[in-house]
């Protein structure tokens, strides 16, 4: 689990929306981005290139 601190200020490094805890990633809550990153010992992993586009119907059911 990620700090709540830190969650409140980490962005999206692709769009700079804001992103959500879900389990052990990150999600964008930019419905046209859809990043979503990975947290490795409670350290995000905030790369671009190593993100992972989501699909759109897997998004909306993980926004809600």
């Amino acid at each position: 689990m990620i700090n709540k601190d830190l969650l409140k200020i980490l962005v999206c490094p692709a769009c700079k929306t804001t992103v959500k805890e879900i389990g052990e990633t990150l999600l964008c809550t930019n419905s046209e981005c859809r990043r979503q990153y990975t947290v490795k010992d409670n350290i995000p992993v905030m790369l671009i290139d190593e993100s992972v586009v989501i699909e759109r119907g897997v998004f909306d059911q993980a926004v809600k």
